[in-house]
């Protein structure tokens, strides 16, 4: 069996920046993998639209693409004196900031590139220069978060073992599966929910664990009970846009309802947490919650799906409370939800998790 990743493993296969050409290359993931397409922005203002508009998506992705967006804003208004610069990549952030309000990774991307670039502009140096060093290192850094992450997941799966996810979990996921189906021989199977309206699951998450070579089954959003009563799932694993001190983790809608099933059937809950908690969200509550135009739900693949005349509602995510969560992993190790926010103060220094027979 091949030992290729998939695609959607490592980001800069995905995302980028042409700085020859002054473009913020990016993936559409609205049409992968159907379709391999990359579109290109040239300004802000086209970067933030396609950050809204779902092209690139994913807690790291759309913020290393916000990152370079302002990298693409500090090109463009080089030639401006100092404090005019920095005004104009003050209200570039705020732009971008405005794009999507759950995910974390957005938010501390967008602060520490407006201040490299700010710090650029004081010293008389390219402030695109010094944004887009730390927006292409947070790119390695995150990679490597990712695949820790995937490979100590990875030990939590047993032979047999039946994975539902929900929505597509990011290149974590793609390094869990590979590494105990391809490296260490594991029979395991997954099961994505659809996630609609987008259906990252039918498409993102399910081509990826095709592309790795497990078993793949999609079932829509509201099959999982069915599932779970029938004995077809032994885990659930997801990821999280943002994941509070007091271990609530925010996810893509729909996740919260499959935690409550998965404590119901006695199924263990894992979440990808990836580089831990975000030290400014004490508890769940303090999580904001994106809430996309209603109309995204009447449709289906660009199909309208729904009655004329009826409206749509879609709050993005939602949150599970950490009792509903079995254990978060991480880069680091291995925490139980209640006590995450240790992640913040201890290196390589993983909790133990609860045995699956005391779950």
């Amino acid at each position: 069996m091949s030992g290729t990743l998939p695609l959607l493993t490592r980001r800069g296969d995905t995302l980028g920046y042409d700085r020859e050409r002054g473009v913020v290359r990016i993936l559409d993931r609205r049409i992968y993998p159907r379709e391999t397409r990359f579109i290109e922005c040239d300004d802000v203002q086209t970067v933030a639209q396609a950050i809204e508009d779902m092209i690139v998506q994913g807690g790291p992705p759309l913020a290393y693409v916000a990152g370079y967006g302002l990298a693409l804003a500090a090109r463009q208004h080089a030639s401006w004196p100092s404090e005019a610069q920095r005004s104009a990549l003050i209200e570039a952030t705020a732009r971008l900031r405005a794009t999507r309000p759950t995910a974390d990774d957005l938010h501390h991307i967008m602060r520490e590139a407006l201040q490299r670039g700010d710090e650029a502009i004081m010293r008389g140096e390219s402030a695109e220069e010094a944004i887009l060093r730390y927006v292409s290192s947070e790119v390695e850094r995150g990679d490597r978060v990712a695949e820790r992450c995937g490979k100590r997941a990875a030990e939590l799966l047993t032979d047999g073992d039946s994975i539902l996810t929900v929505c597509f979990a990011g290149a974590a996921l793609n390094w869990m599966l590979h590494e105990a189906f391809v490296v260490q021989g594991k029979q395991i199977s997954i099961i994505c929910t659809e996630t609609r309206p987008y259906l990252q699951g039918a498409r993102l998450a399910a081509a990826q664990a095709v592309e790795i070579g497990v078993p793949t089954t999609v079932i829509t959003d509201n099959m999982p009970g069915f599932c779970f009563r029938k004995g077809m799932i032994t885990v659930y694993i997801t990821a999280a846009d943002r994941i509070a001190l007091d271990g609530a983790a925010a996810n893509k809608v729909g996740t919260y309802q499959c935690a409550v099933l998965a404590r119901h059937h006695k199924v263990p809950f894992y979440v990808l947490g990836y580089d831990g908690p975000d030290p400014a969200t004490p508890t769940g509550d303090a999580i904001p919650i994106e809430e996309r135009n209603g109309d995204e739900v009447l449709f289906c693949a660009g199909v309208r799906t729904a009655a004329e005349g009826a409206r749509g509602y879609y709050p993005a995510f939602d949150v599970t409370p950490p009792e509903l969560i079995s254990a978060i992993v991480t880069d680091r190790g291995i925490y139980r939800p209640e006590l995450i926010a240790r992640y913040l103060s201890e290196g390589e220094a993983p909790l133990d998790v609860l045995p699956l027979s005391q779950l």
